[in-house]
This record gives structure tokens, C-alpha cells and sequence, in this order.
């Protein structure tokens, strides 16, 4: 079927639609004091908690052992074998050991890192 007898778009439509539409105001970066007194607190909000730290703790299990638990903590966080046999004995003896203070992003990686070694890990914000 040929589309001979329909008639062509009327463009006026197309745009007076995007000719009303309004603009949006761009603030300038030199002017910070114009935002709304609202975004402005939640950028405080965000940075705030982007500044709170999140500490990344190993917990005892009795199935890894302590040579292996040495061995992750160097792989994972490029730490010396002196340092990762520090944090083994404390997850050993104490029961856990936080092993590092991150930001959220940061922590959960790492907490995705241990637990792909099959060590419990967990993250807790400070």
C-alpha cells in the first residue's frame, strides 16, 4: 500500500511544541549563591556522609586457615606479611579485626573482595 493520499506533517505543531517548552536556568559555577537554600543542604547531607567513614571488619570462622587468612589480607589490600599476620592473630584471638576505614564505596568493595575468598567480612559505619 502507498501512502500517496496521506497528507504531510504539519511541522508548525513540532514547533510550537519545543518553542514552548521552558528553558532550563544553568547556574553559573562562579555564583554558588544562587542555588535554592534546599539543594544547598543537600549537598551538605550528601557530603557529609560521603566524609563519614565505614570500617571493614574480619570475623573468626572456624573453617579458613590462619596461612590462608595471611595470604588474602596481602592479596586484597597489598599489605606485607608482618601487617596481615597482625590482623589474622587479632581476628584469631579477639574474634575480629577491622582491617581498614574507607568510604561506603570503597568499604563494600572490599568487603566483596574478602567474602569472594570466602572469608565472613562485613562493613559498619563508624
Amino acid at each position: 500500500m502507498l501512502c500517496r493520499d496521506v497528507p504531510p506533517l504539519d511541522n508548525t505543531l513540532g514547533i510550537l511544541y519545543f518553542s514552548s517548552m521552558p528553558e532550563t536556568a544553568v547556574p553559573d559555577i562562579a555564583t554558588p549563591d544562587i542555588l535554592p537554600d534546599i539543594e544547598k543542604e543537600q549537598d551538605g547531607n550528601s557530603t557529609s556522609e560521603l566524609q563519614r567513614g565505614y570500617v571493614v571488619i574480619c570475623w573468626n570462622d572456624p573453617v579458613n586457615f590462619m596461612d590462608y587468612v595471611t595470604h588474602v589480607f596481602q592479596k586484597v589490600f597489598g599489605w606485607n606479611k608482618t601487617k596481615a599476620e597482625h590482623h589474622m592473630l587479632q581476628v584469631h584471638n579477639q574474634g575480629k579485626s577491622v582491617l581498614t576505614r574507607e568510604n561506603m564505596e570503597r568499604a563494600e568493595h572490599y568487603v566483596h573482595q574478602l567474602q569472594k575468598y570466602t572469608l565472613h567480612a562485613t562493613m559498619e559505619r563508624e
